[in-house]
């Protein structure tokens, strides 16, 4: 049984004052005792300022504020060095959007226990996402085929973003070597670990569209993504 009090879950926010009061929230609802860690790149929304208001009230919640907005990636590996500081056996990452469900940590907490990397999947049990136009899908779903076409990475989502790292995978991947930041990252991330010889386990999600805020999708991801996945097959071939 896994001490909620070893967990941290990862949040990178930028302008979402809007979400991370109601976050905290259903995650400490679903799965007590674990703990929040927010990496605000300044929002100008107040994002950050509701934060430490929540702080006086709660122990679990830490924030790490970043002077200036850099992107998913860069976030989650300054948030994921903080995390590793301060001695946290389970990170998650989770995005502030309520598209990653809090009800599932406890799912993940359970898988967690038997694998080293454990990632939510919105298409091991046939498609599950929710309010995405078709288009946007259908780019999702082949992004992910062309990654395991190119990559052999065994994974049915190789771009979600909800995800739960025991520490000695991020401790052996270097993270300051990680330049991608979008799709890119994750695929980086998840890549590395499995090429490690860790155990990777998928578990089925729900994937549901923001509600409130604004989606942080850019054609630059998306050519990053595109550019990488060759670019970590041919580093593994050659390494």
């Amino acid at each position: 049984m896994i001490d909620p009090a070893k967990v941290v879950i990862v949040v990178p926010t930028y302008n979402e004052i809007e979400n991370v009061e109601r976050l905290v929230e259903a995650v400490c609802g679903y799965q007590p005792g674990v703990n929040i860690l927010f990496v605000d790149d300044s929002s100008p929304d107040g994002t950050a300022a509701l934060i430490k208001k929540m702080q006086q009230k709660r122990d679990c919640i830490h924030l790490l504020e970043r002077p200036v907005k850099e992107g998913l990636g860069r976030a989650y590996i300054a948030g994921f060095k903080v995390a590793l500081e301060k001695g946290f056996e389970y990170i998650f990452e989770m995005d502030a959007d309520f598209s990653h469900d809090p009800k599932e940590v406890p799912n993940f907490l359970k898988a967690i226990e038997t694998n080293d990397l454990v990632l939510g999947s919105r298409y091991i049990k046939g498609v599950n996402v929710v309010n995405w136009p078709l288009r946007r899908l259908l780019l999702s779903y082949f992004a992910n085929m062309y990654t395991r076409i190119v990559t052999g990475l065994p994974i049915q989502d190789a771009t979600g973003g909800f995800k739960c790292f025991r520490r000695e995978v991020l401790e052996k991947i270097d993270l300051d070597t990680i330049e991608s930041n979008g799709y890119g990252f994750q695929i980086e991330l998840s890549f590395k670990a499995w090429k490690k010889g860790f155990r990777v386990k998928e578990i089925p999600i729900i994937f549901v569209d923001r509600q409130f805020g604004e989606s942080k999708l850019s054609k630059n991801i998306m050519w990053e993504a595109i550019f990488l996945v060759w670019k970590l097959r041919l580093s593994s071939l050659i390494k």
